[in-house]
């Protein structure tokens, strides 16, 4: 299977997405990407002070061509991550549904223009429960999302002819260089794959990547403009949706 015929005139494909909606991303993430014009998926978290604070902001995000998507309301995480009980092992599948589509009516009050929408799994934990009662809530994502981004074995990137949307891999990049950011694109995106990667913070205190590694990445996406399709998430999936309707693949 020849895979690059896929993402014809590209070579494949790269989406940049971001975590929990900061104000750091606000500050310094959007000014790097509005000046290599490149657009991403930033997930948000509609909860909080620093969501009020800086909700109109949120707003010009949307309506400039980047992707405002569902990151849950209360950023529920395994009791591992949380090192406390009431995580994902102590909650029900009612109870995330209910999370995530709460969530779900804020977002669409700043992004109503957005006709589909996709999901980020908070800490890319994608079940509740635990031992002989615990579930994927992967099937609650496939019923509201287009796509859902979870976590992927780092050098491996999206198969599109055959991924699964609702658990798409995402690659975290804090404490890359440039280079290894670069050379992900040039190892996965060259190869017809579809390349998503994760970030948190720019030159922040955790999750973090520094702003000239990122502006690197940058520079050269723009650069290869013409071999590499950097899109949104929400783009990405629904080209490839359709080639999977249209292909007869179910999942």
């Amino acid at each position: 299977m020849n895979t690059n015929k896929f993402w014809t005139p590209y070579l494949g494909a790269v989406s940049l997405t971001f975590d929990d909606g900061t104000r750091n991303q606000l500050e310094l993430a959007l000014p790097a990407l509005d000046k290599y014009n490149l657009k991403a998926t930033f997930y948000i978290v509609p909860n909080g002070a620093q969501w009020e604070e800086c909700r109109s902001q949120w707003e010009r995000v949307g309506a400039n061509g980047h992707e405002i998507a569902n990151h849950t309301l209360s950023h529920i995480c395994s009791n591992n991550f949380l090192g406390k009980t009431g995580g994902l092992e102590d909650r029900t599948l009612a109870e995330i549904e209910a999370d995530i589509l709460a969530a779900q009516q804020r977002l669409e009050q700043i992004a109503p223009h957005q006709k589909q929408w996709t999901f980020a799994y908070p800490c890319y934990n994608t079940d509740v429960g635990r031992g002989m009662s615990r579930q994927s809530y992967i099937p609650l994502v496939a019923r509201h999302f287009i796509a859902g981004r979870a976590w992927g074995e780092h050098g491996f990137a999206n198969q599109p002819e055959v991924m699964d949307l609702a658990h798409a891999g995402g690659i975290a990049t804090e404490r890359m260089s440039g280079h290894e950011m670069i050379g992900l694109v040039e190892a996965l995106a060259s190869k017809g794959q579809w390349l998503i990667l994760v970030f948190h913070q720019i030159n922040g205190s955790r999750l973090s990547v520094g702003s000239y590694d990122f502006s690197l990445l940058l520079e050269y996406l723009h650069s290869k403009r013409s071999q590499y399709w950097t899109a949104p998430v929400v783009e990405v999936a629904q080209k490839i949706a359709a080639y999977q309707a249209a292909n007869a693949l179910k999942f």
